[in-house]
């Protein structure tokens, strides 16, 4: 253990023993809220394996002398859990699934797992949880049935992004006016608190209307979408049963079972408009697209609650001090964002939370400085 060698093998074995470590835990917490018991089952024999995984790693530190960490999910896995207790299973499919794409040739090259199963059972988490995410294979489908689609990832995802939006625009807009004022003498602080509250308003009215009309408009197509699967069942349907058999194939079922799986799900008029547009269309008829309405509305308030951040010192305090507290405040938030996207990118938090605070600021002192140029020569 004395070589570079040999502690960078330790640092690598610790370093698959923490993601194994956190990997079991959050198939653990997903097994925990998943409300399908046989996707539940699913989630909870990925966790054992990946115990298993932890195990291997933990006694191969050992037998070197070395002692592994504890067996505690680290700050990042723990906020997932979190998440997932609070918004169910789903919410992790996404990140988890690009995890295990990006890990899934981890133990290809390392010669200590040579001989194990690990090498193939990543991969085979890779798939696996590719599927879940975009559609399940085999069997397991008439199953699991409106389990397909998973946002969860993306709406929380889109949460942190909209108030991140809200936020970085205020706060330029702010200190873009606040500098006009210092410069020129013509703008007030109440002028300010204004101007910050306009565009507050305005932003947050302008992301509702376009998330509205988005989701309105994909609840249109897909209405369409389904009516001309509906007819196509209806008149021809050894048609869609060749379509949903070649999906099948395409997924590694083999041609006859895909044929015969195929041919029962879309003999029960029920479900076959459901199997086929969750499969050919990726639709789900309960819930085509999301309610407009609901997503507009979590669309204004997102926005708007980081939009008031860079707004509310204004109300206490005078320039030139407000302009420091709001950049501070606004700095502070544009941190907790930047670092809250590391749930789904992976990245270190303090290194996103800074890049991001870094990035606000820079504009934030730009529009500053374009602010006090134009207010010294309109004074």
């Amino acid at each position: 253990m004395g070589s570079t060698a040999d502690r960078a093998d330790v640092r690598r074995w610790r370093d698959n023993h923490r993601d194994e470590v956190d990997g079991a835990a959050l198939y653990r917490a997903m097994a925990d809220a998943e409300p399908s018991a046989e996707l539940a089952e699913v989630y909870r024999r990925l966790g054992e394996i990946e115990a298993r995984h932890a195990d291997f790693w933990a006694a191969r530190l050992r037998e070197h002398g070395a002692s592994p960490p504890p067996d505690r999910p680290s700050a990042r896995a723990r906020a997932l859990i979190l998440l997932a207790s609070r918004f169910g299973a789903s919410v992790l499919v996404p990140t988890v699934a690009r995890t295990e794409r990006l890990g899934r040739a981890m133990y290809d090259d390392q010669v200590e797992a040579a001989g194990t199963s690990m090498a193939t059972d990543e991969r085979s988490h890779a798939f696996l949880l590719g599927e879940i995410r975009g559609g399940v294979p085999g069997g397991s489908l008439a199953r699991l049935e409106g389990r397909h689609r998973t946002p969860g990832g993306n709406a929380v995802r889109a949460a942190v992004l909209g108030a991140n939006d809200g936020l970085l625009s205020n706060l330029s807009l702010v200190t873009g006016v606040a500098g006009s004022g210092v410069a020129g003498g013509g703008i007030t602080n109440s002028g300010v608190l204004l101007v910050g509250l306009a565009g507050l308003l305005a932003g947050a009215f302008s992301m509702a209307v376009g998330e509205w009309v988005s989701v309105q408009s994909a609840r249109e197509l897909a209405q369409r979408q389904l009516a001309i699967e509906a007819d196509e069942i209806a008149t021809l349907p050894e048609e869609e049963v060749e379509e949903l058999r070649l999906i099948y194939q395409a997924r590694g079922v083999p041609e006859e079972e895909a044929f015969t799986l195929a041919k029962r799900l879309l003999d029960d008029p029920d479900s076959a408009l459901e199997v086929m547009a969750h499969e050919e269309l990726g639709l789900d008829p309960d819930d085509r697209g999301g309610n407009p309405w609901v997503a507009a509305g979590a669309s204004f308030w997102l926005f708007a609650l980081g939009a008031v951040l860079p707004v509310l010192p204004f109300v206490w305090l005078a320039q030139p001090a407000g302009v420091a507290v709001s950049a501070t405040v606004g700095g502070l938030g544009l941190f907790v964002l930047g670092a809250a996207t590391t749930l789904f990118t992976g990245r270190g938090a303090l290194r996103s939370g800074l890049r991001q605070m870094l990035l606000g600021l820079a504009a934030a002192a730009v529009t500053y400085g374009v602010g006090a140029a134009l207010g010294v020569s309109l004074a």
